[in-house]
């Protein structure tokens, strides 16, 4: 499924584009969420943002870079990345330190526990802290002094962390890079060294997981692109992700790995977990995968095969989209004085803890101030230990949120994009069909950046190519239906 951006809905389309809008604001409504904050929330965070309780340690002598989306302006992590002269690295992470604004209590951790997590949907989303603090005071941007959590880790030759340490300190980034910029410079040589090394150990790691047994499903995703958010362009695309967010994200996972570590050893914190996969679930697999003709040897376990697929071929897409059922059940769990019965994350093999968004994630900022009094030798906070037996449960709610949120906003921007599209013929690649109805499916057309129901008069031949035509593009119910030709 390449990537695509073919539809458009222009700025001279302002209908379409209120449309859409307005029909945001009712999911908003229909959810119970807003973008806005009470006005005691935003006053706190105004007098938090003037007055941050910064730390003694200096690292500001540190060139940290961020790499995120290029529009992003909260931004929780900025690296820094040497070499140890001894054939390792190490790595310092800097994240995003809330605490130095926010008390305890105060309304502004009130209103992020009643949150949970930021919600995105095309060019608005619905933060979890005021932007006085996530996008200014706060945010890792270039050239500011930040109170920071800098966690230094050192890695070896073969991209194992071997130590971790995390203590507040001043930060101060001196680059805001996008992934194409990053990317950019990586390919052409001009890359600066900690974007070199992030691109080494990212590669070591990625082959360390693979070793492992880790899953991660290669599926382009499904964005909304608003083009400059301020009235351009709104389109649909599947995006392959680069390679530098793949080397990123490494660097976020060791930081969790040594925070689960840290927490486990000390028999106390918040892990996020995944339960093992049902095996009815990866025999279901199996099925799927012999009924398309995708070969699967014997011996070879499930996250090795999942590896080997390519998303690009159609056979390929539908055993990817399937092998999502695996890994199903996430969740967190908070333990203070014994380690959980099932404290596993089952796609990473390991322990693992969230600790690198706070900005974004309520979860995180609990989780890191574990971290930096156990590594303190310190007690961990009463007010901490008060909170961590609610959170699973908090983040469970915001997570079921955030999901009914997008999916919902991507569902009405497919549906208003597509309306005047109506009658037209598309191809496509079938990659679901329902186990109940085998006239029923979905499907994905590239295209037009769409995955939406698709319906035969017999049935709906999972993982072929086809060819669809739009029979509806409904706004007010936010519904797209495709039916085969």
């Amino acid at each position: 499924m390449p990537s695509s951006r073919v539809v458009h809905v222009r700025t001279d389309d302002s209908a379409v584009v209120a449309t859409l809008r307005q029909g945001i604001e009712r999911i908003r409504t229909e959810l119970e969420v807003t973008a806005e904050f009470p006005p005691e929330v935003e006053e706190a965070a105004v007098r938090a943002a003037a007055a941050p309780r910064l730390p003694d340690l200096d690292r500001t002598e540190l060139p940290f870079v961020t790499i995120d989306p290029a529009s992003s302006q909260d931004l929780d992590q900025a690296v820094h990345v040497e070499r140890d002269g001894q054939g390792g690295y190490v790595v310092h992470y800097a994240i995003a330190d809330l605490a130095a604004f926010i008390t305890p209590g105060d309304p502004v951790d009130l209103e992020a526990h009643r949150r949970g997590q930021t919600l995105y949907g095309a060019d608005s989303k619905v933060p979890l802290h005021p932007t006085v603090l996530s996008e200014d005071a706060a945010s890792l941007l270039p050239e500011q002094v930040r109170p920071a959590l800098l966690w230094t880790i050192r890695v070896d030759d073969t991209g194992e962390g071997t130590d971790i340490d995390v203590v507040r300190a001043r930060v101060r980034s001196t680059a805001k890079l996008s992934y194409t910029e990053a990317q950019a410079a990586i390919d052409d040589g001009t890359a600066v060294e900690t974007l070199q090394l992030v691109k080494e150990i990212g590669e070591k790691r990625l082959a360390r997981d693979a070793a492992r047994g880790g899953v991660s499903l290669p599926l382009p995703e499904q964005e909304i692109d608003t083009a400059d958010g301020q009235g351009g362009a709104w389109r649909l695309e599947f995006r392959t992700l680069l390679p530098i967010e793949d080397w990123n994200a490494q660097i976020s996972l060791l930081t969790g790995f040594g925070a689960a570590s840290l927490m486990v050893y000390a028999r106390v914190g918040l892990l996020r977990t995944l339960p093992l996969p049902d095996p009815r679930d990866v025999q279901r697999l199996h099925r799927t995968a012999r009924a398309l003709g995708v070969d699967w040897p014997a011996e070879m376990l499930y996250p090795d095969f999942i590896r080997s697929l390519d998303p690009g071929r159609p056979d390929h897409a539908a055993v990817v989209l399937a092998s999502a059922r695996l890994l199903r059940g996430s969740g967190y769990v908070a333990f203070d004085g014994e380690v959980p019965a099932e404290p596993q994350h089952a796609a990473l093999v390991s322990e693992y803890a969230h600790v690198t968004a706070p900005l974004r994630r309520l979860a995180d900022r609990y989780a890191a101030e574990v971290c930096v009094a156990l590594c303190a030798g310190e007690p961990v906070p009463a007010w901490v230990l008060a909170a961590l037996p609610a959170l699973p449960q908090e983040m469970q709610a915001s997570g079921r949120r955030a999901s009914s949120y997008e999916r919902a906003v991507v569902d009405l921007v497919e549906a208003g994009l597509l309306v005047a599209r109506v009658g037209e013929e598309f191809d496509g690649v079938v990659v679901a069909v329902e186990e109940k109805d085998e006239r029923r499916g979905k499907v994905v057309v590239s295209a037009i950046g769409v995955e939406a129901p698709v319906d035969g008069d017999g049935p709906v031949p999972l993982g072929k190519d086809v060819r669809v035509r739009l029979e509806q593009a409904d706004v007010e119910t936010r519904t797209v239906r495709f039916s085969l030709v």
